[in-house]
């Protein structure tokens, strides 16, 4: 069930970028004149389609007549007309546009002259128009996402600073927080709920250290933490929503999502919805604290005390040899909640800020791998990994799905304008090129370079498909 859950809405969320950012191309190739042959969801052989000729049909495209009324190995005539496709492989799309060295490498046009309805007849404006118009769709789709999640869903913030828990050896903990203290301001930036923490911590000034003000017992005082260690610490994060490099906030409970029957807590009579209490009479503030203390005691036994309803329930479990008891945990916060609820003008500039933000955050990683702060291994994920990341966020809510396509669909904008060899900045490349020395570059030249960039592509791709197989299979 897990693997068609993922494939769902790997598909969902591939099929949506893709044919945005297609679509770009499509309508700016319209726009400007050019003939558009094949707009294709997928890549590889044709699995269905319609255009104007054939109407719907399965399969690749059917051939033209010879004289003895067998197929040839051409395809029909479609008279200017675009076919309109779903490919086998679902990894991609393409636009095959007229008169223009692309992934299909067809070379058909260059015997003839160039014809006004063709990709190398427009003007330098209208060429560069056409090749970024996918990227700029990709970014137009996620400001809309961020924006429409702003205008619809405002933000549901927890209202405490106030940390309760503290993971040993974290960055909290190297930076000397503890628990009780009330976190203050991040880099002279006031805070003064959970969410603004979280979002000033991670995302603003990324890779750079945080000065951290904080109050204790009535004291001020500053700290600062490693920017390094937060770059390395968010790449290996696997922590939850309330965890911020190690510290938790006041006022979360623990609650089992989901209890195996033949494991230590199934058999001690623990149930989905249960809250955990304490552990050896020791109180739990956060289910990554109650995690740490089981990891920290593996195969020993503890008093564990949880909640039903009104009664208080306890037992004595021994966890296995990983430090597990067979419970799926999330926090609930009960704290003070406030709601901010922003207005369409005020949305749409807030999607702006956040689309800015997702961009920035996507080139400061880039260049944290650069750097060697970042696993280039754990850092790049492909289709099992969106897969899985696709699956888990929806099932967190459709908020969350949501804005994980909007993060993906930049991704892809940024990586697509990257000016390397078939993709949509190499081609930008080539346009540049040829405004500047005034006459088209070598039709070969562009199939050679085109065909060093797919095979090294291909080789990537290959390499992190694997790497997504070393993860999770």
């Amino acid at each position: 069930m897990d693997f068609i859950s993922s494939l769902f809405y790997f598909i969902i969320v591939i099929g949506v970028l893709v044919l945005i950012h297609e679509f770009g191309h499509f309508i700016a190739a319209r726009i400007s004149g050019m003939r558009t042959d094949v707009f294709s969801i997928g890549m590889g052989t044709r699995l269905f389609g319609w255009n104007r000729i054939t109407g719907f049909t399965f399969g690749p495209m059917p051939r033209k007549k010879n004289e003895d009324g067998t197929d040839s190995e051409d395809e029909i005539d479609l008279n200017g007309h675009c076919d309109y496709r779903i490919a086998v492989f679902p990894i991609g799309g393409y636009v095959k546009i007229a008169g223009m060295v692309d992934e299909s490498m067809d070379t058909d046009y260059v015997e003839t002259e160039p014809q006004p309805w063709e990709f190398r007849s427009k003007n330098t404006f209208q060429k560069a128009f056409v090749i970024s118009a996918g990227v700029i769709m990709n970014i137009i789709l996620a400001y809309f996402i961020f924006s429409g999640i702003i205008f619809f869903k405002g933000e549901s913030v927890a209202s405490t600073t106030t940390v309760a828990y503290v993971q040993p050896k974290s960055i909290a903990a190297k930076a000397g927080i503890l628990p009780g203290d009330k976190i203050l301001s991040v880099n002279g930036n006031q805070v003064s709920d959970w969410n603004t923490l979280s979002e000033k911590m991670r995302l603003d000034d990324f890779g750079k250290d945080k000065l951290i003000k904080y109050e204790r017992n009535g004291e001020k005082f500053e700290t600062k933490a490693d920017g390094e260690e937060i770059v390395k610490s968010m790449v290996n994060a696997q922590g939850n929503d309330y965890s911020i490099f190690g510290m938790t906030p006041d006022k979360l409970l623990t609650i089992l999502t989901a209890v195996d029957k033949i494991q230590p807590a199934g058999k001690a009579g623990m149930k989905a919805g249960d809250t955990i209490l304490s552990v050896d009479g020791e109180a739990i503030n956060s289910f990554k604290e109650f995690q740490d203390i089981l990891q920290a005691n593996k195969s020993k036994p503890f008093v564990m005390s949880w909640k039903r309803d009104s009664k208080i329930l306890s037992d004595t479990i021994t966890t296995n040899s990983k430090g597990m008891i067979g419970v799926a945990l999330n926090d609930l916060y009960t704290g003070k909640k406030a709601t901010k609820e922003f207005g369409l003008g005020q949305s749409l500039t807030m999607g702006f800020s956040q689309t800015y933000r997702a961009m920035d955050l996507f080139v400061s990683s880039i260049a944290q791998i650069f750097k060697g702060n970042i696993s280039v291994k754990k850092s790049l994920g492909g289709p099992i990994a969106i897969a899985v990341a696709s699956s888990d966020q929806a099932k967190k809510g459709i908020v969350n799905f949501l804005n994980f396509m909007a993060l993906l669909s930049i991704s892809l904008a940024l990586i697509n304008i990257f000016p390397f060899p078939a993709l949509d900045g190499g081609h930008l490349v080539f346009i540049i090129i040829e405004a500047v020395i005034r006459r088209e570059v070598s039709v070969n030249v562009k199939m050679r370079i085109q065909q060093f960039g797919i095979i090294i592509l291909l080789a990537l791709m290959a390499f992190i498909v694997y790497n997504d197989i070393s993860r999770y299979i």
